[in-house]
Protein backbone atom coordinates (compact mmCIF):
# COMPACT_ATOMS: atom_id res chain seq x y z
CA UNK A 1 0.00 0.00 0.00
CA UNK A 2 0.89 3.50 -0.63
CA UNK A 3 -0.36 5.94 2.27
CA UNK A 4 -0.01 9.32 3.48
CA UNK A 5 -0.32 10.50 7.26
CA UNK A 6 -2.17 13.85 7.82
CA UNK A 7 -2.20 15.32 11.43
CA UNK A 8 -1.76 18.98 13.17
CA UNK A 9 1.23 19.32 15.31
CA UNK A 10 1.04 17.29 18.47
CA UNK A 11 -1.51 14.65 16.23
CA UNK A 12 0.69 12.25 16.94
CA UNK A 13 1.30 11.52 13.60
CA UNK A 14 5.09 10.86 13.89
CA UNK A 15 4.83 8.14 15.88
CA UNK A 16 1.69 6.65 14.56
CA UNK A 17 3.72 6.52 11.31
CA UNK A 18 6.33 4.25 12.49
CA UNK A 19 4.32 1.59 13.97
CA UNK A 20 1.87 1.86 11.55
CA UNK A 21 4.86 0.72 8.87
CA UNK A 22 6.34 -1.52 10.99
CA UNK A 23 3.07 -3.38 11.42
CA UNK A 24 1.89 -3.18 7.66
CA UNK A 25 6.03 -3.89 6.35
CA UNK A 26 5.85 -0.53 4.51
CA UNK A 27 8.73 1.87 4.37
CA UNK A 28 8.27 5.08 6.46
CA UNK A 29 9.27 7.98 4.65
CA UNK A 30 9.34 11.16 6.81
CA UNK A 31 10.97 14.88 5.29
CA UNK A 32 13.20 15.42 8.03
CA UNK A 33 14.73 12.12 7.75
CA UNK A 34 14.86 12.12 4.09
CA UNK A 35 16.56 15.37 4.19
CA UNK A 36 19.36 14.18 6.52
CA UNK A 37 19.88 11.01 4.40
CA UNK A 38 20.66 13.04 1.03
CA UNK A 39 22.64 15.29 2.61
CA UNK A 40 24.41 12.81 3.94
CA UNK A 41 24.75 10.50 1.39
CA UNK A 42 26.00 14.40 -1.10
CA UNK A 43 23.38 13.54 -3.52
CA UNK A 44 23.20 16.81 -5.76
CA UNK A 45 19.51 17.40 -4.57
CA UNK A 46 20.92 16.47 -0.81
CA UNK A 47 23.53 19.31 -1.44
CA UNK A 48 20.47 21.81 -2.79
CA UNK A 49 18.53 21.40 0.42
CA UNK A 50 21.16 21.49 2.79
CA UNK A 51 21.93 25.05 1.18
CA UNK A 52 18.33 26.20 2.03
CA UNK A 53 18.01 24.72 5.22
CA UNK A 54 21.57 26.13 6.46
CA UNK A 55 20.45 29.87 5.41
CA UNK A 56 17.12 28.88 7.29
CA UNK A 57 15.20 29.00 4.14
CA UNK A 58 11.93 26.78 3.35
CA UNK A 59 13.22 24.01 0.73
CA UNK A 60 11.41 24.68 -2.27
CA UNK A 61 8.90 22.00 -3.62
CA UNK A 62 11.03 21.05 -6.67
CA UNK A 63 13.64 20.35 -4.96
CA UNK A 64 11.56 18.56 -2.23
CA UNK A 65 9.57 16.61 -4.86
CA UNK A 66 12.63 15.39 -6.69
CA UNK A 67 14.50 14.15 -3.24
CA UNK A 68 11.22 12.07 -2.72
CA UNK A 69 10.91 10.72 -5.95
CA UNK A 70 14.44 9.45 -5.88
CA UNK A 71 13.39 7.46 -2.48
CA UNK A 72 10.03 6.08 -3.67
CA UNK A 73 12.22 4.68 -6.55
CA UNK A 74 14.76 2.79 -3.86
CA UNK A 75 14.03 -1.26 -3.61
CA UNK A 76 13.27 -0.68 -0.37
CA UNK A 77 10.29 1.16 -0.99
CA UNK A 78 8.79 -1.44 -3.96
CA UNK A 79 6.72 -2.96 -1.38
CA UNK A 80 4.76 0.51 -0.29
CA UNK A 81 5.43 3.19 1.86
CA UNK A 82 4.14 5.79 4.26
CA UNK A 83 4.83 9.38 3.51
CA UNK A 84 5.12 11.54 6.96
CA UNK A 85 5.60 15.14 6.15
CA UNK A 86 4.78 14.87 2.40
CA UNK A 87 3.12 16.39 0.42
CA UNK A 88 2.80 19.84 2.33
CA UNK A 89 1.30 21.71 -0.72
CA UNK A 90 -0.80 21.07 -3.59
CA UNK A 91 1.85 21.76 -6.09
CA UNK A 92 3.75 18.19 -4.23
CA UNK A 93 0.62 16.34 -4.07
CA UNK A 94 0.04 16.94 -7.90
CA UNK A 95 3.99 15.86 -8.48
CA UNK A 96 3.31 12.66 -6.45
CA UNK A 97 -0.03 11.92 -8.39
CA UNK A 98 1.41 12.34 -11.62
CA UNK A 99 4.45 10.49 -11.42
CA UNK A 100 3.18 7.36 -9.73
CA UNK A 101 0.39 7.63 -12.79
CA UNK A 102 3.22 7.50 -14.73
CA UNK A 103 4.24 3.73 -12.85
CA UNK A 104 0.76 2.30 -12.97
CA UNK A 105 0.53 3.14 -9.16
CA UNK A 106 -1.26 5.44 -6.88
CA UNK A 107 -1.48 6.44 -3.40
CA UNK A 108 -4.66 4.03 -1.34
CA UNK A 109 -5.23 6.20 0.91
CA UNK A 110 -4.94 9.13 3.07
CA UNK A 111 -5.34 8.59 7.05
CA UNK A 112 -6.24 12.31 8.70
CA UNK A 113 -5.59 11.93 12.43
CA UNK A 114 -8.26 14.30 14.21
CA UNK A 115 -7.36 16.14 17.36
CA UNK A 116 -9.57 18.52 18.95
CA UNK A 117 -6.88 21.82 19.28
CA UNK A 118 -7.65 22.12 22.82
CA UNK A 119 -5.97 18.41 23.21
CA UNK A 120 -3.14 20.03 20.97
CA UNK A 121 -2.52 22.89 22.72
CA UNK A 122 -2.46 21.38 25.84
CA UNK A 123 0.02 18.13 24.67
CA UNK A 124 2.47 21.14 22.76
CA UNK A 125 2.40 23.37 25.58
CA UNK A 126 2.40 21.25 28.64
CA UNK A 127 6.38 20.80 28.61
CA UNK A 128 8.45 22.39 31.33
CA UNK A 129 12.28 22.27 31.53
CA UNK A 130 14.82 22.41 34.25
CA UNK A 131 17.36 25.52 33.62
CA UNK A 132 19.76 23.37 36.52
CA UNK A 133 19.83 19.57 35.33
CA UNK A 134 18.13 19.64 32.16
CA UNK A 135 15.27 16.98 33.29
CA UNK A 136 12.06 17.42 31.57
CA UNK A 137 8.20 17.26 32.57
CA UNK A 138 4.81 16.94 30.90
CA UNK A 139 1.69 18.32 32.84
CA UNK A 140 -0.07 15.51 31.41
CA UNK A 141 2.12 12.20 31.02
CA UNK A 142 4.93 13.34 33.02
CA UNK A 143 4.11 15.64 35.50
CA UNK A 144 6.52 16.84 38.78
CA UNK A 145 5.61 16.05 42.22
CA UNK A 146 5.11 19.82 42.55
CA UNK A 147 4.03 21.98 40.05
CA UNK A 148 6.49 23.99 38.65
CA UNK A 149 9.28 22.86 40.79
CA UNK A 150 12.21 19.86 39.84
CA UNK A 151 12.11 16.93 41.42
CA UNK A 152 15.65 16.28 41.31
CA UNK A 153 17.21 19.64 42.42
CA UNK A 154 14.27 21.79 43.34
CA UNK A 155 14.80 24.29 40.83
CA UNK A 156 12.09 26.16 39.43
CA UNK A 157 10.87 25.06 36.14
CA UNK A 158 10.91 27.11 32.39
CA UNK A 159 9.50 26.87 29.34
CA UNK A 160 11.04 27.20 26.14
CA UNK A 161 9.46 29.95 23.15
CA UNK A 162 8.89 27.18 21.21
CA UNK A 163 6.25 25.63 24.05
CA UNK A 164 4.74 28.89 24.67
CA UNK A 165 0.83 29.37 24.19
CA UNK A 166 0.81 32.12 21.91
CA UNK A 167 4.31 30.64 19.70
CA UNK A 168 1.97 27.22 19.53
CA UNK A 169 -1.19 28.83 18.73
CA UNK A 170 0.51 30.43 15.80
CA UNK A 171 2.54 27.17 14.72
CA UNK A 172 -0.72 25.34 14.89
CA UNK A 173 -2.33 28.01 12.92
CA UNK A 174 -0.09 27.65 10.04
CA UNK A 175 0.30 24.41 9.37
CA UNK A 176 -4.02 24.22 9.83
CA UNK A 177 -3.87 26.11 6.53
CA UNK A 178 -1.92 23.54 4.29
CA UNK A 179 -3.34 20.65 6.29
CA UNK A 180 -6.77 21.79 5.26
CA UNK A 181 -5.71 22.30 2.25
CA UNK A 182 -4.40 18.77 1.64
CA UNK A 183 -7.14 17.03 2.97
CA UNK A 184 -9.45 18.96 0.40
CA UNK A 185 -7.79 17.65 -2.62
CA UNK A 186 -7.63 14.03 -1.45
CA UNK A 187 -11.22 14.72 -0.38
CA UNK A 188 -12.28 15.35 -3.64
CA UNK A 189 -10.19 12.23 -4.82
CA UNK A 190 -12.14 9.70 -2.56
CA UNK A 191 -8.98 9.04 -0.65
CA UNK A 192 -8.84 10.58 2.69
CA UNK A 193 -10.64 9.02 5.69
CA UNK A 194 -10.56 11.26 9.23
CA UNK A 195 -9.72 9.33 12.44
CA UNK A 196 -10.06 9.89 16.01
CA UNK A 197 -6.92 11.06 17.46
CA UNK A 198 -8.17 11.45 21.11
CA UNK A 199 -7.32 8.82 23.60
CA UNK A 200 -4.27 6.25 24.30
CA UNK A 201 -1.79 5.96 21.52
CA UNK A 202 -2.42 2.27 21.04
CA UNK A 203 -6.22 2.85 20.87
CA UNK A 204 -5.55 5.23 17.93
CA UNK A 205 -3.38 2.61 16.20
CA UNK A 206 -6.44 0.38 16.46
CA UNK A 207 -8.44 3.13 15.11
CA UNK A 208 -5.81 3.58 11.90
CA UNK A 209 -5.31 0.15 11.43
CA UNK A 210 -9.40 -0.78 11.14
CA UNK A 211 -9.86 2.00 8.92
CA UNK A 212 -6.80 0.80 6.54
CA UNK A 213 -8.81 -2.85 6.54
CA UNK A 214 -11.65 -1.59 5.16
CA UNK A 215 -9.60 0.16 2.69
CA UNK A 216 -8.01 -3.29 1.42
CA UNK A 217 -11.24 -4.84 1.71
CA UNK A 218 -12.72 -2.11 -0.88
CA UNK A 219 -9.33 -2.91 -3.12
CA UNK A 220 -10.10 -6.72 -2.81
CA UNK A 221 -13.81 -6.12 -4.62
CA UNK A 222 -13.10 -3.79 -6.96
Amino acid sequence: MRLILLGLPGAGKGTQAKVLAERLGLLHISTGDMFRQASAEGTELGRRAQEFMSAGKLVPDEVTIGMLLERISKPDASLGFMLDGFPRTIPQAEALDQVLEARDEAIDAVLYIQVPEADLMARLTGRWTCAQCGAIYHEQTSPPKQAGVCDLDGTALTQREDDRPDTVRARLDTNREWTEALAGYYRRAGKLHEVDGTGDPTSITTRLLDELAGVQSAREKA
